[in-house]
């Protein structure tokens, strides 16, 4: 089983249960306690449980453990961890480029796909690229991705965790009816495992969807409460502020809360160009002395 996969085969126990499903709920402090107390049985599993402690520093922002901890592993796999730690830790765009320049010319050559964690740091340093067809070369997958794999994942394990986030996803991407199941899904877990910050963001965005603004509002605030720099969360408060109808300033706020915090974000960086464009086309229109 390559490092970060999934579960144990059939019949065996499965030693990191519990710090792979912290991982997926992105119970991400949790997820490491249980990294430090787990005593792995083999040295697959040791990579495994490896692969997912960095992965859960990174989703801390604390990618200096990473890239400290890391440099000169001989592991391909925590290697491929740390690539997508220098990536996100790196302050300019030229720095990205040339990151992923080295990436494209490695996925050029054979790769070695039983390195799946590799291949999802791949798709994970493609995705924040905007690159979503590399992403899913990276990955191997084709059309009608998210009906196909969720179907495999049902009937491999239809109440695995990580199934039901799947399914919860998709269903807020098919809307509709649809968007109370995800609601419930999100909820369960949260009930049954922790309320994390991913769960509380899906709880609000199912509720945003049907116009359940007031309730949506209790469930980011709660998250905010958790983690005021949370990114997601305050992408979700500057929709509901707006929809709310609250003060300019208060949706200034989040905004600047994001611009300070976590100016490389694909929707910063959209906005911004979107503010430069608007910069432009308003000094065409000034009044010339």
């Amino acid at each position: 089983m390559a490092a970060g996969t999934g579960a144990a085969p059939a019949g065996e126990a499965d030693e990191l249960f519990d710090l792979r499903n912290s991982f997926y709920i992105g119970a991400f402090q949790a997820a490491i306690n249980e990294a430090q107390r787990a005593k792995p049985s083999s040295p697959q599993q040791e990579a495994e449980r490896d692969v997912f402690l960095f992965r859960s520093y990174i989703a801390q922002r604390k990618f200096g453990v990473v890239l400290d901890e890391l440099q000169g592993s001989p592991s391909p796999e925590l290697q491929s961890v740390r690539m997508f730690a220098q990536f996100l830790a790196s302050d300019s765009q030229s720095q990205r480029d040339s990151i992923v320049a080295e990436l494209d010319k490695k996925m050029a050559k054979s790769v070695d796909v039983a390195n799946s964690t590799f291949l999802l740091m791949a798709a994970s340093i493609y995705c924040h690229q905007q690159d979503p067809d590399a992403a899913l070369r990276a990955l191997h997958q084709g059309d009608s991705l998210e009906w196909k794999e969720l179907k495999k994942m049902q009937e491999q394990d239809e109440d695995a965790t990580l199934t039901q986030l799947a399914t919860a996803w998709v269903n807020l991407a098919l809307g509709g009816e649809k968007l109370q199941d995800a609601f419930y899904t999100f909820q369960e877990l949260a009930d049954r495992y922790s309320p994390s910050l991913l769960l509380l963001n899906g709880q609000a965005a199912a509720a945003m969807a049907q116009g359940r603004w007031d309730e949506a509002e209790g469930l980011l605030q709660e998250a905010l409460d958790k983690d005021s720099g949370h990114p997601e969360t305050l992408l979700n408060l500057v929709v509901l502020s707006q929809h709310l109808g609250k003060a300019p300033e208060v949706t200034n706020r989040y905004l600047s809360q994001l611009k300070d915090a976590h100016k490389n974000h694909p929707f910063i960086q959209e906005y911004q160009a979107k503010e430069n464009d608007f910069d432009r086309l308003a000094l065409q229109y000034a009044p010339s002395a």
